[in-house]
C-alpha cells in the first residue's frame, strides 16, 4: 500500500456523492474489511495456541483455568483466532477507513494522516504491551487474592477479561495521534488544549477509572500516569501539527 494508492483511490470520492452512493461505498469496503478478517482469522488458527499460552501466563498459565462447559475450550480458541485475526488484518481495516472517511480532505491532510498510520499502530502495540508487562501482572494476582477466597477463573470469562483490559490501553495509547490530527484539521487549538488541561485531567482520571479494572488507587495511577504523559506528548504534536482552518468562501 503505498502513499499514491491512497490518494487515488480517495480523488475517485472527492466529489459529490449521494446517500446511496455513500451507502453502497460503505457497503464495498465492509465487504472488503470481512474478507479480510475471515482470511487473517483462518490463518491465525496456526499460532492461536501459542496466544492462548502467551495470554494465561499473568494468571500462572492455563492449568489454573477451569472449564465447566464442553463447548468453552473451543469457544475460547475461536475467539483469541478473531483476536488475532483483527491484528493481522488492522492494516486492511485502516486502510479502508480512511478511504471512506476522509476524501472531503486536502491532499496535504490526507498526507498527514497517511505518515500517522505507523505511528498509529507503533503506539497501539505500546499500549498493548504496558497493558500485559505492567498492569496484567499486578491487576490479575489482586483479583483472585481479593477477600482470601479461592478463584479458579473460567477460561471465557479470563480471556474475556484480558482482551477487553488490552484493547481499552492500547486504544487510549493512540491520543497524542488523535489530538495532533485534530489540531492539523485545525477543529482544535493547542491553546484551547493547553487552557484545558485541567479538565483533561478529570476525564484522563475517569477513563483510568474505567480502565483499571481494580479499585485500588495504585493501579488507577498506573493507568493515570501514562495517559498524562502522552496528553503532554499529544500537547506538544498538536502546536507542531496546528494549521488553522481557512474561512469557507
Amino acid at each position: 500500500m503505498t502513499q499514491n494508492n491512497l490518494d487515488s483511490e480517495i480523488e475517485t470520492l472527492a466529489g459529490q456523492m449521494t446517500l446511496l452512493e455513500h451507502l453502497e461505498e460503505l457497503r464495498r469496503r465492509l465487504i472488503i474489511v470481512s474478507v479480510a478478517v475471515l482470511i487473517t482469522t483462518l490463518a491465525s488458527f496456526a499460532f492461536a495456541q501459542q496466544l492462548v499460552d502467551l495470554l494465561a501466563r499473568p494468571i500462572g498459565g492455563i492449568q489454573m483455568l477451569e472449564s465447566i462447559d464442553v463447548t468453552e475450550n473451543i469457544t475460547v480458541f475461536m475467539k483469541v483466532s478473531l483476536m488475532g485475526g483483527f491484528i493481522l488484518a488492522m492494516p486492511v481495516i485502516l486502510f479502508q477507513l480512511i478511504a471512506f472517511i476522509v476524501p472531503g480532505l486536502t491532499k496535504s491532510e490526507r498526507r498527514s494522516l497517511f505518515i500517522i498510520m505507523p505511528a498509529a499502530t507503533l503506539l497501539f502495540l505500546s499500549g498493548v504491551a504496558f497493558a500485559y508487562f505492567v498492569m496484567l501482572p499486578r491487576a490479575v494476582p489482586f483479583l483472585l487474592q481479593f477477600l482470601g477466597i479461592p478463584t479458579a477463573p473460567r477460561p471465557q470469562s479470563y480471556f474475556s477479561f484480558v482482551t477487553r483490559l488490552i484493547f481499552w490501553i492500547g486504544a487510549s495509547f493512540e491520543l497524542p495521534l488523535v489530538m495532533a490530527f485534530l489540531s492539523r484539521l485545525g477543529v482544535v487549538t493547542p491553546q484551547f488544549l493547553s487552557k484545558n488541561f485541567r479538565y483533561a485531567i478529570v476525564i484522563i482520571a475517569i477513563m483510568a477509572a474505567l480502565i483499571t479494572p481494580t479499585p485500588d488507587p495504585l493501579n488507577m495511577s498506573l493507568v493515570m500516569a501514562p495517559l498524562l504523559l502522552l496528553y503532554g506528548i499529544g500537547l506538544v504534536l498538536a502546536k507542531i501539527m496546528y494549521r488553522p482552518r481557512e474561512p469557507v468562501s
